[in-house]
């Protein structure tokens, strides 16, 4: 039985914690490294619901893409929801583990995966490249298959990822012929020049804001498409479990791993003016 220690070097040789953004939050944040690892849930956010599903399970640790603490505090009292999820991790034996940026640039990252789950193919190489390692960096870029039209992407991505409230924004011509796509997991308007400067058809990533958005698209473009951050994010799951499993499994050590399919994102509903006429 590997032990937390065990499970914790094998992710940070993944997804190193010197590549987080020096204002990030990953690694450990609670857990005995002496402790037995049997079951491991994969999530996207450290929140009740998801410390509800890993006890329901019999967890023994969670791994989150989003810190818990990500600013500091200088109190873990259950007066706060962070509290109150600390007190639930201790007391049930429960470790937590977080990968941020660190595992947005990884080789293969967070963008890996959101770029398959909408359906690029052949080699994937990064929007912005990191200046020490040219596989890894921010966003990829791909291509699909053949090319489509704007309007029919945007309904392959849509079904590639999980659904939410809010589905996708599309900005552009539906029309447009789209082949090259950049994509990046999470929010992605400081990557919106180097979408530009690469060329691509579409960029999709998450959290895009108006005036961004706008002078971007009055300024050419490419198109964008633009989701839930949670759902940008939720692929990777799925990769960092079995990239995981396989790692102990080539050592001879067996872990359960799980993906949460509990949906936390915060919008969990949409109105049109006529619903309140």
């Amino acid at each position: 039985m590997p032990t937390l220690a065990d499970i914790v070097r094998e992710l940070e040789s993944r997804y190193d914690p010197r590549w987080a953004e020096s204002w990030d939050a990953v690694g450990l944040v609670c857990g005995d490294p002496s402790a037995e690892i049997r079951k491991i849930l994969f999530a996207v956010d450290p929140v009740a619901a998801v410390v509800d599903e890993a006890l329901d399970w019999g967890a023994d640790l969670i791994v989150t893409h989003h810190p818990l603490y990500l600013r500091g505090t200088t109190s873990v009292a259950a007066t706060t929801f962070k509290g109150r999820v600390v007190h639930m991790l201790i007391k049930n034996d429960v470790a937590l583990f977080t990968a941020h940026t660190n595992a947005d640039v990884a080789d293969p990252g967070v963008s890996d995966a959101l770029a398959r789950a909408v359906g690029l193919t052949g080699p994937l190489v990064p929007l912005q490249p990191a200046a020490d390692a040219p596989r890894r960096g921010l966003g990829r870029i791909g291509s699909l298959p053949a090319p489509v039209p704007l309007a029919e992407f945007a309904r392959r991505a849509a079904s590639g990822l999980p659904a939410t409230a809010g589905g996708l924004r599309v900005a552009g011509d539906p029309d447009r012929p789209v082949h090259r796509v950049a994509v990046s997991g999470g929010s992605g308007d400081s990557l919106l020049g180097a979408a530009r400067a690469a060329g691509v058809d579409v960029f999709l990533t998450a959290d895009l804001r108006h005036h961004p958005a706008s002078e971007f698209m009055e300024g050419g473009g490419p198109a964008l498409v633009d989701a839930a951050h949670w759902a940008t994010e939720w692929p990777w799951l799925a990769d960092a479990a079995r990239l995981l499993a396989s790692a102990l499994a080539a050592g001879g050590i067996t872990v359960e791993t799980r993906v949460s399919e509990t949906v936390t994102d915060a919008w969990n509903t949409t109105a049109k003016c006529e619903d309140f006429t």
